[in-house]
């Protein structure tokens, strides 16, 4: 079953543990996939579309090829 939890920058921050202000800054650089949703103006992600960016980004020290 899919996980359908959005996600705030501060919950990606968490996940990838790093501080919500970088992941912000990734976004901003085009390095976080597009929100699966917006609400109020901000942007959410599928925990599911996190954990796929982050087992695949460059520099995930746990990612194993």
């Amino acid at each position: 079953m899919t996980d359908r939890r959005l996600w705030s920058y501060k919950d990606i921050a968490a996940h990838i543990r790093v501080r919500p202000d970088t992941v912000r800054s990734y976004r901003k650089h085009g390095l976080l996939p597009p929100p699966d949703r917006v609400e109020d103006g901000r942007p959410h992600w599928y925990a599911e579309t996190i954990r796929v960016w982050a087992a695949n980004r460059p520099g995930n020290r746990s990612r194993r090829d």
